[in-house]
């Protein structure tokens, strides 16, 4: 080999120059000074070796030089400009022939920088090539043209394609003696591994190099087809969500190297404090990390699936759509619809599933096992509420027996233990039959599963079907009366959660039953998301309005749907159309409220408990206005008890004047409204110097005075006081003209005129005056004031028994006469005033036929009575509902005196508070004479005979 020395150039990975190719490349200033000084003393282009290195991948502090490299030209040194010093050199060469280094830098003292400057080492040429044999160029020409035939096909670009078949042209054309440079070329110019050019440029010998080049292009030429391959099956096979889902996994992983990098920012700008600091940086997120997120809720679904009872329905589904999921790829629509499927079936708490595992599973609370439970449970409903003695009775009743269904299954539970273990020699008997061999060993019950102490009456699988089944508690009554929070109430009592659902307006049944998974966008029914949150089967779940349910459509009736939900019977295996799997629904306590049950069906009413929510006393408002209004007001508007007081007075009028309901909303927005105008009188006391001290210190000069508040001298200076009590008078001017004025209190009496009982819209009773005046006419009944046909009916009946009365009443002087044509011919015109306001049923007979007697004799019916029932043609009064409601309402008007049929006596006695009893009179009457009686007073009408009522027998 020939010798030389040669300025080493070396080539920073992954660059290599092979022999017949040409490579530019930046290099630092003093390396292009070096270049430029080699060209300024050579008459020609100076040569240099340019020598890859081969460790600069690595962690190694000094690089090592190839030990074959190739001697090339230096064609073209471009210096940087003036405009953009910053700009490196750029050095461009062209492989000449390969070269050795007689001394690699890897056996001597390595330089300061390979990159920093270049240097002279030995280099030995290598001898001239042998002529390879005629079989290994042909295998060489075979794979090279294989490799330019595919490399132009799969190539986009024309000039490409051009410049590989122009290349084919050469190697068909090619000798022995130029295939080794052949080789050399295609080598450097295919995108090759870089381990193939250097192993191509480290082999001298031309036959050895063919070979090498053949094995690379057949390499390159196999691994184009495969891509090629694969992306064709790929592009054909790829849906749209496929692609999506391929997009979306590139994008998830450029958000987790820029997390990464923000982190390690993040981090490395925090390294400087001294504290250490647990919270995450402020970019940082929970909803990064999508993968490891997914991975957690696959394993959380996995897990609550296997937490199912073996065996079971739930788990049976649920292991058959796991699988269906693992199967169907994770960007497809449908592997989405069977997730969303398999989270809501494992959310709902099944019974028997393991509460270590299992979602549902909630700290079970053990009052009911508490000897003090009944007390507390009294404790917490006289708490919540105030009255509604009944109710709380029958609620109580459904405690109780909750606690002796627990009592007893822990009893049976207890003699179980004892009997096993009272016959321990059992555990390895053996049950033979008579006649046969079989037999079977009895299983030690020191093996078996115990009941686990911590349950009680709220998990249903411990009493099983020996549990107490929820009754389903419909309360009806006006808005307001607590129907909703009593339920809250009964859930605190049981220490169970509690859920409301609202039907009102619900016109779908899907939304009670579900949707059917077929369809887009299904999810489950009412009941099962109030099973989810509550996260326990044994809940106690109001539902609300009732009454509003939506009518037969064409989506369904909701009101049909509830019907299995609210059967005892039948809810043991609720099917919801989207879980599709029974769900037991008898250890839920269902608690459903109504204003009316005119409109609920009789199906539905016949699986319900109906309580009746009648409307409060003017003692129990108070009551509940002290106890939880006003505090509550209070709170709400940033106020303290010392700073209002509104007396017995002030408070009476506002519940007498502004409001006139059977419940306690409209009050408590009464109460707010002078709760909000003493915090705006207070608001600007302390604005102006005054503070909580001011009351206490001065408290008798400061509720002193008018009620706009005395003048007071605070911190030296006169400014207007404080007035924290709130009298009557006061009431106009903060609520403004009263909505009742008391017209009702101040009524007068005259001819005609008689105050009957009515139940108006909301549930609220009242009175209504009957008016009823003789107009000349023919002798008819002219009846006004929005009536119903039934009241219509009633208003004839009282005229015609009082025509046939006529003369026993010493209206007529014969039985024959008219009483409206005799002794004058007179129309009587009957109305109820308010005549925007519907008025229809049975009820309003004594009241009319009072009202006719009146007209016709002169008497007057006291002021003081109200009185309400229905009559028949025989003399008879029938008995009416809503007594309690009508009663409460005379209450209101100040009535002292009630006329009510002598059936509706018991309803007075058990409705009725004792302290309206006692501050009215009630006359329980049987016919119309009794009732006219007691309305008159004895003895007022004058009566031709004592017998009125005659009954006649066949």
């Amino acid at each position: 080999m020939a010798s030389s020395r040669l300025p080493v150039l070396a080539l920073p990975y992954p660059l290599i120059l092979l022999p017949a190719s040409r490579l530019t490349m930046p290099v630092s200033q003093q390396i292009g000074e070096s270049i430029l000084a080699l060209i300024d003393e050579s008459d020609t282009l100076p040569v240099v070796a340019a020598i890859p290195i081969t460790n600069q991948t690595s962690n190694t502090a000094a690089p090592v030089l190839s030990e074959w490299g190739t001697a090339a030209r230096v064609l073209r040194l471009v210096k940087p400009t003036a405009r953009n010093p910053r700009q490196p050199y750029l050095v461009s060469i062209h492989g000449l022939t390969r070269i050795r280094l007689i001394a690699p830098t890897d056996t001597s003292p390595p330089p300061p920088d390979l990159l920093a400057d270049i240097t002279l080492h030995d280099i030995e040429y290598p001898p001239t090539e042998k002529t390879p044999s005629r079989e290994t160029v042909d295998k060489f020409r075979n794979s090279a043209m294989r490799l330019l035939d595919r490399l132009a096909r799969d190539s986009t670009q024309q000039i490409r394609k051009d410049s590989y078949n122009k290349i084919a042209g050469m190697l068909d054309d090619i000798t022995a003696a130029r295939a080794p440079w052949m080789a050399d070329v295609l080598i450097g110019s295919i995108n090759g591994e870089y381990q193939d050019k250097l192993a191509v440029l480290a082999t001298p010998e031309a036959e050895a190099r063919l070979k090498l080049a053949t094995d690379i292009f057949l390499k390159q030429a196999s691994i184009s087809e495969v891509s090629k391959k694969i992306a064709s099956a790929v592009d054909e096979s790829l849906s749209k969500q496929q692609k999506e889902f391929f997009l979306r996994q590139q994008l998830a992983a450029i958000q987790r190297e820029l997390h990464s990098l923000t982190r390690s920012n993040a981090s490395s700008s925090s390294s400087v404090s001294s504290v250490p600091s647990t919270t995450p940086p402020d970019n940082a997120s929970e909803l990064d990390d999508d993968e490891q997120h997914e991975a957690d809720d696959m394993a959380d679904l996995k897990r609550r699936i296997e937490a199912m009872e073996v065996g079971s329905e739930e788990r049976k589904m649920g292991v058959r759509e796991w699988r269906r999921l693992k199967r169907i790829p994770q960007g497809s629509v449908e592997n989405g619809v069977i997730r969303s499927y398999l989270e809501w079936l494992t959310s709902v708490p099944w019974p028997n599933s393991n509460p270590i595992l299992s979602a549902s599973s909630i700290p079970q609370p053990q009052q009911v096992r508490d000897k003090t439970f009944l007390t507390a449970a009294r404790t917490q409903l006289d708490a919540d509420h105030f009255g509604l003695e009944k109710i709380k009775k029958r609620l109580i009743e459904y405690l109780a027996v909750v606690r002796l269904k627990e009592m007893n299954a822990e009893k049976e539970v207890r003699e179980e233990e004892q009997k096993h273990q009272a016959k321990p020699s059992d555990t390895k008997a053996v049950v033979a039959k008579a006649e046969g061999k079989e037999s079977k060993a009895v299983v030690p019950y020191k093996n078996q599963p115990r009941p686990s102490p911590q349950s009680g009456p709220s998990q249903p699988s411990r009493l099983g079907k020996k549990g107490v089944k929820g009754p389903i508690l419909l309360f009806v009554g006006p808005p307001g009366t607590g129907k909703t929070s009593l339920g809250q109430s009964v859930a605190k009592a049981l220490g169970r959660p509690f859920q409301r659902i609202s039907l009102g307006g619900v016109r779908d049944e899907a939304e009670i039953r579900g949707h059917r998974r077929t369809y887009v966008a299904s999810g489950p029914g009412l009941i099962v998301q109030a099973l989810r949150k509550a996260g326990r089967g044994d809940a106690v779940m109001l539902l609300d309005e009732i009454d509003k349910v939506g009518q037969s459509n064409f989506h369904g009736d909701p009101g049909a749907a509830l019907l299995e939900v609210l059967d005892p019977e039948q809810n043991h295996t609720f099917n919801d159309h989207y879980i599709n799997v029974p769900i037991d629904l008898s250890q839920v306590l269902f608690i459903c409220t109504a204003n009316s049950l005119e409109t609920i069906s009789a199906p539905l009413l016949d699986r319900c408990e109906i309580i009746q929510l009648s409307g409060y006393t003017y003692d129990e408002k108070m009551h509940i206005a002290r106890r939880f209004l006003l505090p509550k007001q209070l709170q709400a508007n940033g106020l303290q008890d010392a700073h209002i007081t509104i007396t017995e007075p002030a408070l009476l009028h506002i519940a007498t004047r502004y409001t006139r309901e059977a419940g306690v909303r409209s009050l408590e927005r009464a109460i707010g409204g002078v709760v909000r105008y003493k915090a705006v009188e207070w608001a600007e006391f302390v604005d102006g110097g005054g503070s909580e001290g001011t009351i206490e210190a001065g408290g008798k000069t400061l509720t002193d005075g008018t009620g706009d508040g005395a003048m007071v001298v605070v911190d030296g200076k006169t400014r207007r006081g404080y007035r924290r009590v709130v009298e009557e008078h006061e009431i106009e001017k903060i609520l403004g003209i009263a909505r009742w004025d008391g017209e009702e209190r101040e009524r007068e009496e005259r001819r005609g005129i008689v105050y009957g009982l009515v139940v108006m819209g909301q549930g609220e009773g009242g009175i209504l005056p009957v008016e009823t005046i003789g107009v000349p006419g023919s002798g008819r009944l002219k009846l006004t004031g929005s009536l119903g046909d039934v009241i219509k009916e009633s208003g004839e009946l009282a005229l015609s028994w009082v025509k046939t009365h006529a003369y026993d009443l010493c209206i007529t002087n014969t039985r024959a006469q008219d009483p409206l044509k005799v002794p004058d011919l007179i129309d009587i015109h009957l109305h109820l005033p308010s005549g925007a306001q519907k008025k229809d049923g049975p009820s309003a007979g004594i009241a009319m036929t009072c009202a006719f007697v009146s007209l016709l004799t002169g008497a007057c019916v006291p002021t003081n009575t109200a009185m309400t029932g229905e009559i028949t043609l025989r003399g008879r009064v029938t008995p009416v509902g809503g007594i309690k409601e009508k009663v409460l309402g005379a209450h209101r008007a100040q009535v002292t005196k009630v006329i009510l049929p002598w059936a509706n006596r018991k309803d007075v006695e058990h409705d009725v508070a004792l302290e309206i009893r006692n501050e009215m009179e009630f006359v329980f009457v049987r016919t119309v004479q009794e009732a006219l009686e007691a309305a008159f007073g004895k003895n007022t009408l004058g009566w031709r005979r004592d017998n009125v009522l005659l009954e006649s027998r066949l």
